[in-house]
């Protein structure tokens, strides 16, 4: 038990590490984007004055690695500053940002997370369970027509961009059959069942786009054991294909499946830029187009340190759960 607790606090050691240095690049890549705020706020016809004084005003013209360690000892404080649209505007307005009519970025970016959590827990309800079971059946149909069908069906639907599946959906469940809307007015006021009305054609073009590797990953898995000496003796005790891959090679395959759904889990809450972009979905997805659009950059950098938080975590999780499913590697020699 010791040795799990301390592979476990090495892993996290490494996850706060590996989100540092992830911090210091995402301030780089951000803060080197062309173009400038005070700039375009203020038009082609700006003079170097009034840019200079919203500089001043935003602190853009303080040093780079003073900006940084701002930053992150808000970010380790819980405050992500104040977006630069809203402290203009309560600077045209004589307002002090401090005041409670400033929506912080914390603020701002809270109910669009909402939103984006549901449509990802959405998606994963749908493409776990599909995806688990097409594998299973692949694995003990293989090498038959079903299986044939389903990696090329899995296979044409990874390979084909977003967008692309966002809007065939849109052509069959909004169009031609008018089942679903094209556009997702979806709201965390919502009553539930409305929610998942307005969140499911995003979500299912999500599903789309996770579960081939899911699937393809648990037939992988779970056919690599099939040759196993104790599965050879569970057939020949007579029992069931079915049983014996559920009940013997399944549990000893989950190590790599726990790995490639964690990685799909966080692609769900990470990748749903484009997708939210295509329904208009009021997730953190669209903020952070709407953001880099306006060139606000505590936005911006809040929504990446966000997301590479958010990959960083459940990459850990699944490690940690491969080691605690997985004797061999929780007592290493």
């Amino acid at each position: 038990m010791n040795s799990v607790f301390g592979i476990i606090l090495q892993r996290l050691g490494l996850g706060l590490l590996t989100l540092l240095v992830v911090s210091v690049l995402i301030f780089a890549s951000v803060n080197a984007l062309p173009g400038d705020f005070a700039q375009a706020i203020l038009g082609q016809g700006a003079t170097p004055e009034a840019v200079a004084a919203i500089r001043e005003d935003l602190g853009l013209n303080k040093n780079p690695v003073v900006r940084y360690f701002d930053w992150l000892g808000g970010v380790v404080t819980g405050d992500f500053g104040t977006s630069f649209a809203q402290a203009n505007m309560a600077s045209f307005a004589g307002a002090d940002t401090g005041k409670g009519g400033i929506e912080s970025v914390a603020q701002q970016m809270a109910p669009r997370f909402r939103a984006t959590l549901f449509l990802a827990s959405t998606a994963a309800i749908i493409a776990i369970p599909l995806a688990l079971t097409l594998g299973v059946l692949a694995a003990l149909y293989r090498n038959s027509a079903y299986d044939r069908f389903i990696n090329i069906t899995t296979l044409s639907a990874i390979s084909s961009p977003e967008f692309f599946l966002a809007y065939i959906l849109i052509l069959f469940l909004a169009f031609l059959n008018p089942l679903l809307p094209s556009l997702s007015n979806f709201s965390n006021d919502l009553p539930l069942g409305e929610k998942i009305y307005y969140t499911l054609l995003p979500a299912l073009t999500l599903t789309l786009a996770v579960t081939a590797q899911m699937m393809r990953m648990t037939r992988a898995a779970i056919i690599n054991l099939l040759a196993s000496p104790y599965i050879e003796m569970a057939r020949l005790k007579g029992m069931s294909p079915l049983r014996v891959i559920l009940v013997h090679a399944f549990p000893n395959a989950l190590a790599p499946i726990i790995n490639v759904i964690a990685l799909n889990l966080a692609y769900l809450i990470t990748g749903v830029v484009v997708i939210e972009f295509v329904f208009v979905y009021p997730g953190i997805g669209q903020l952070f187009v709407d953001s880099v659009k306006n060139r606000d950059i505590p936005i911006v950098q809040a929504c990446c340190l966000l997301f590479a938080a958010v990959y960083i975590l459940l990459n850990l999780t699944a490690d940690i759960m491969s080691i605690l499913s997985n004797p061999r590697l929780r007592h290493p020699k």
